[in-house]
């Protein structure tokens, strides 16, 4: 089967990337007009000049990188956090003590407010909520003082990163979701289309196979047996949903559906059941050496029925048959002799997934494995 193609979708962060490109060149305007207004008021007008013109160059620096999803460095997100304050803690040496008294805006003015977006951008709420902080601390740094002006400044500054942060950790897990859709949405259509294509060959020649062998019967019939559990199996190979996903999740439902013959019968849930794949893999084995026994121990003619349960905070999987069962005695001899069996190997892998294994079973009555494991807690269900 041919992979699906991924579908090419753009970052979600970019519109707000942009955002704090339009942003920084509006509040480098503003810092301008702040020299231009207190010209004549700076202790140290070349500073002042030199400062701005800095913050042009470092504008044009972020703007060629920020506008390339592959350049938006987390280094030159952090420099920037740097640069602002750096700058910034230049003010003292240049503004006068008038423009102190009066408070008159520092050499970044609202420019400094560019950082914390950034970094929220880069790394989430954490990340713009400590930039905000580390610029507002330099921000009272450089005005030797905490006042009413300066905590409302750092108030600002902290929240407008986390803000911007919260949205662009929203953008990237709205975005996860809506690829994984696509790409499921794709490997659907393409195993529909195997599913018509296998429709018109193989399962119709394996169809007919099976019918005009049970006609003939004898050696014929055990053929079209045995053609009869192939279609079985090839039909439920081609409609069940893919297992795998890129994510490093896999659907338990569909990894048991492939299992279905004409002597078991699969049954769950009617949604996904998605469980980290080494984790289904382990399953899928244990029900398949609980299968195995089946068809070992339990005679020709025995049926099994598989089913799972998804609860709240557990798996539960259930394999049965309608077999002799185990005589009373069997299984505690052979593991005196040094046998480790099915039976411990199954219990074995479900410990080490940290469930529990239990075999229930009694001479004319078939065995009954029912398997547990403990959903982890940001994959329980919430079934209020």
């Amino acid at each position: 089967m041919t992979s699906a193609p991924k579908p090419n979708l753009l970052d979600p962060i970019t519109p707000l990337w942009w955002g704090t490109i339009v942003l920084r060149w509006m509040t480098l305007a503003f810092a301008l007009g702040a020299v231009i207004v207190h010209f004549d008021e700076y202790r140290n007008l070349a500073l002042a000049w030199a400062a701005w013109a800095a913050m042009l160059v470092w504008s044009v620096v972020t703007t060629a990188a920020f506008v390339r999803v592959r350049t938006r460095y987390a280094g030159l997100v952090v420099a920037d956090v740097v640069v602002t304050c750096g700058i910034m803690l230049l003010s003292p040496l240049a503004l006068s003590d008038y423009q102190f008294a009066i408070t008159a805006p520092l050499l970044t003015t609202v420019w400094a407010s560019v950082a914390p977006l950034t970094a929220g951008a880069r790394f989430g709420a954490i990340g713009g909520a400590v930039g905000g902080l580390i610029v507002a601390v330099s921000t009272g740094v450089a005005r030797w003082k905490f006042d009413l002006d300066v905590a409302r400044d750092g108030l600002l500054l902290f929240a407008s990163g986390t803000i911007i942060g919260m949205a662009a950790t929203t953008a990237r897990r709205s975005q996860a979701v809506v690829s994984r859709a696509l790409r499921a949405e794709a490997a659907t259509a393409e195993r529909e289309r195997l599913a018509r294509s296998i429709h018109d060959s193989v399962l119709q020649v394996l169809a007919r196979v099976r019918r005009r062998g049970a006609e003939l019967g004898g050696e014929a019939a055990e053929l079209a047996k045995q053609a009869g559990e192939q279609e079985i199996a090839l039909r439920a190979l081609v409609t069940t949903e893919p297992l795998a996903s890129s994510d490093g999740d896999a659907d338990l439902r569909a990894s048991l559906g492939v299992l279905a013959t004409s002597r078991v019968q699969v049954s769950g849930p009617a949604s996904e059941v998605r469980l980290p794949a080494d984790t289904v893999d382990e399953l899928l084995t244990a029900v398949k050496e609980a299968l195995s026994n089946v068809d070992k121990h339990a005679g020709e003619g025995a049926k099994a029925w598989v089913l799972l349960e998804e609860l709240s905070d557990e798996i539960v999987l259930t394999v049965r048959d309608d077999g002799p069962g185990i005589p009373e005695g069997r299984l505690e001899a052979a593991a005196e002799e040094g046998h480790i069996g099915v039976a411990q190997s199954i219990r074995g892998r479900l410990a080490e997934l940290g469930g529990t294994a239990r075999l229930e079973t009694a001479p004319g009555a078939g065995t009954e494995w029912e398997m547990h494991l403990p959903r982890p807690a940001d994959r329980r269900r919430d079934t209020r």
